[in-house]
């Protein structure tokens, strides 16, 4: 058509390499100016800025088979960007209005880049001078500003958790500064076992505590607990003290009992007292089995012990589910602080199974690794191309957590904040991972949007890394498809201390809560290289500095059945 021809209404392309380029305009008004050529007033189909055109009366333009209401077109320009002061939580939107199909791209600013998606894989950042650039004749870029909070406006919300004690018993020796220390200096706690009941067995090697910790506690107490409760009042004792409350308990601290909560995970416990009641039952007959058989047996026992020795009257919680047991547990509490049920928690897991029948099992389902340490190196072996299986281990790590108020108003040193956590379950077999990592993915994704943030925030990874193949590789799959090409820091620690079970969750804790108190992560060891079809940003080597764009770190664990628990733990300033 010519472009005398045209009428209001009309959508056009002034030339062809605008209709390929889906470039059109609206016709709002013509007005003829000489006999050879006529001006269009022209219009973005989506609204925009005016422009006109004097043409020839005989050009050829593209006219759309549609015609347009020219009255519901808005005038619209684009926001000046050139001198605006941008802060993180700032939106800044674009729509290509000559593009009748265009959908409006939004980008949000978040340490110091602008991301097209906070919480995709696909990685679209922008820069502030790119985002400054944005405007041009074809498009409307608007920007708005984040909104300012109301300081006098009453907001009833959750309350904030903090990490304010830390505590551990691991194969890397008795505290947290040899766990620490440990890490950091890539050292491994995996040992022989030598006893004459493990000679028969196909694998030998366990991540024990170098300590008897039946030595550490009075004779009379220690008596009545089980190895899994022994660990778990040590490193709780630890914890308290390290929060700053006065050894001995809630009473002696001038704590309300009843404010106060455990809650701790655990899959057996102890399995080596059943097994025990059971041979003195066949060798020597009902009479010698001792009654505390029973109690030293159930796995709540760890729980109810912390309960009883620091006298915590207001709940004393023992969550099982597999490996990931410890995570729940401390997510559990995390929900009792910020709803009020308890100001302070004691959180984490305890186990102690490393025993002759057990080893036993998972050797027989070809679970546990078959390298030894003979040459310095750890049998388990995270994220390596050697890896071949778990070493199992035994410990506690309990954390004290607590509302953030009740920490500040004791003047409380405090090393994170407790900020979130999310559960989801595979369904997909009795023991093997989901090969897809689709159940682990959405067990992150909770994780951080139960923490208040968005996936770009995480700069830290502590993964539950077994060593098993294919444990390692679902949880890979399962990581990319949550941070895409962002190359997030990641350790594994099971090559340091195999793994604990049920307490893994509450030891991996204490790490990632120190990882972002120093701001430095550990290295994963194990004597093997990286296995290059992970794809992972594996921490190998020397301890790395954490990032500084963001600041979430995730401490990841997944157990038998499909259990996925993943818990979000916050830097503060």
């Amino acid at each position: 058509m010519s472009a005398a021809e045209v009428i209001p209404g009309d959508l056009i392309a002034l030339t062809p390499d605008d209709a390929e380029r889906a470039c059109w305009y609206v016709v709002m008004h013509t007005l003829p100016e000489t006999p050879e050529t006529i001006r269009l007033a022209l219009r973005p189909p989506l609204g925009g800025a005016d422009r006109d055109e004097t043409l020839g009366r005989n050009l050829r333009v593209t006219v759309a088979c549609h015609r347009m209401d020219v009255g519901a077109i808005p005038r619209l320009d684009s926001d000046e960007l050139g001198t605006v002061e941008f802060r993180d939580g700032d939106r800044v939107t674009s729509l290509r209005v000559v593009d009748p199909h265009a959908d409006e791209v939004s980008y949000e600013r978040r340490w110091g880049v602008w991301h097209r998606e906070l919480d995709g894989a696909a990685g679209e950042v922008a820069t502030d001078a790119e985002v400054r650039g944005w405007g041009d004749p074809e498009s409307v870029v608007r920007h708005r500003p984040r909104p300012e909070r109301d300081a006098g406006a009453v907001v009833r919300e959750p309350r904030r958790v903090v990490v304010t004690g830390l505590g551990a018993v691991t194969p890397l020796g008795l505290g947290v500064g040899e766990l620490w220390r440990g890490l950091l200096d890539g050292r491994h706690g995996i040992r022989e076992l030598d006893g004459e009941e493990f000679a028969e067995l196909p694998v030998r090697v366990a991540g024990t505590v170098p300590v008897d910790p039946a030595e550490l506690l009075p004779r009379a107490a220690a008596r009545r607990m089980n190895r899994a409760a022994q660990f778990a009042v040590l490193a709780a004792r630890e914890a308290w003290t390290d929060a700053g409350f006065v050894a001995g308990g809630t009473r002696e601290s001038g704590l309300a009992p009843e404010r106060v909560g455990v809650s701790l995970g655990t899959i057996l416990g102890d399995a080596s007292v059943l097994v025990g009641g059971d041979r003195k039952l066949r060798e020597k007959g009902p009479r010698a089995v001792s009654p505390l058989t029973t109690p030293m047996t159930v796995p709540s026992q760890a729980a109810s012990q912390v309960s009883l020795d620091l006298h915590i009257t207001g709940e004393a919680r023992t969550v099982t589910a597999a490996c990931a047991s410890g995570t729940e547990a401390i997510g559990a509490a995390i929900d009792r602080i910020r709803y009020g049920r308890v100001d302070i928690a004691l959180a984490g897991g305890a186990e102690a199974v490393v025993t002759p029948a057990i080893m036993a099992s998972f050797a027989a389902m070809r679970a546990l690794s078959t390298h030894g340490p003979a040459d310095g190196s750890s049998p388990s072996r995270p994220f390596g191309k050697d890896r071949d299986g778990f070493v199992n281990g035994e410990g506690a790590g309990v954390l004290v957590l607590e509302a953030e108020e009740h920490a500040r108003a004791r003047g409380a040193r405090i090393y994170c904040e407790a900020a979130g956590w999310g559960l989801s379950a595979d369904a997909h077999h009795m023991a093997a991972p989901d090969p897809s990592g689709a159940g682990v993915a959405l067990a992150v994704r909770r994780a951080v949007r139960d923490a208040g943030g968005h996936v770009v925030d995480v700069v830290h990874v502590n993964a539950h890394a077994t060593a098993t193949v294919e444990g390692d590789l679902a949880e890979a799959e399962a990581l990319r498809a949550v941070f895409g090409r962002r190359a997030v820091p990641v350790t594994a620690l099971k090559g340091h201390l195999g793994h604990l079970q049920g307490a893994a969750g509450g030891v991996e804790a204490v790490a990632t809560a120190l990882t972002l108190h120093h701001g430095v992560v550990p290295p994963t060891v194990g004597g093997g290289e990286s296995d290059d079809a992970l794809g992972l940003d594996v921490v190998v080597g020397v301890p790395r500095e954490v990032p500084g764009d963001g600041d979430l770190a995730l401490s990841n664990s997944f157990g038998f059945g499909g259990h996925n628990a993943v818990l979000a733990l916050r830097r503060m300033e």
